[in-house]
């Protein structure tokens, strides 16, 4: 975060040429500002600010969250995800505070895909950035809204899910059309039943039961 107070101000030559400081958070004013998706996280122990001889305040907090993001998985495994992470501080009107960023979204996606694990089921593929300003009862509140776009490594899946389930509807053919008397027919039958139920059963482990449609590999 880096806001300016012109109250904060000092002349280098007066203080030894001190230019900057450090300090405590809590003993200057900072935007307070809200993970909008936050539902959990784990806070540092860094709350200290620098303070510039012009009045530019820096305050640099890393924190882990988890966040609330709404999944499509209609084409699981060969889906892409996009989830919000919005940043607003309702405290203070749009009149008093306007956030805004100082990255473009190109700089924001280098630095994220330099911190992102590569080798995690998701891909981090693209993140765009929107700024706005929120009406709630009658008053503006300024936002920022990182979009992000995930594309799911599907790798995993066709080796243990896909693969298997084809291969049961070609045996189930095999045995249906071939050349085997109607019992052991029925006992096949009743085998590739119980398998697919099975891998029915990991599916419905692996995918969230929040989303509107179903995957396409669950339905048939």
């Amino acid at each position: 975060q880096e806001w300016k107070n012109t109250l904060a101000t000092w002349d280098p030559q007066d203080f030894c040429n001190i230019s900057k400081v450090i300090l405590p958070a809590d003993t200057y004013w900072s935007p307070p500002v809200f993970i909008l998706e936050r539902v959990n996280g784990q806070n540092s122990n860094l709350d200290y600010m620098t303070i510039m001889h012009n009045g530019s305040f820096n305050s640099t907090q890393p924190f882990q969250v988890t966040l609330t993001c709404s999944l499509v998985i209609f084409k699981f495994p060969f889906d892409t995800q996009m989830c919000n992470v919005s940043i607003a501080s309702y405290l203070h009107p749009v009149t008093d505070l306007v956030l805004k960023v100082r990255r473009t979204p190109a700089e924001m996606m280098k630095d994220s895909q330099s911190y992102f694990l590569t080798d995690g089921e998701w891909k981090f593929t693209n993140m765009s950035i929107m700024e706005y300003t929120e009406e709630i009862d009658d008053e503006g509140f300024s936002l920022v809204t990182y979009v992000i776009s995930m594309e799911r490594r599907p790798m995993l899946y066709i080796l243990n899910l896909i693969l298997p389930t084809c291969a049961l509807y070609l045996l189930d053919l095999a045995v249906l059309f071939g050349p085997s008397s109607l019992e052991e027919k029925i006992n096949f039958q009743i085998a590739i039943i119980l398998g697919s139920s099975m891998l029915a059963v990991i599916l419905n482990n692996i995918l969230p039961t929040s989303s509107n449609k179903p995957p396409i590999i669950g339905t048939h």
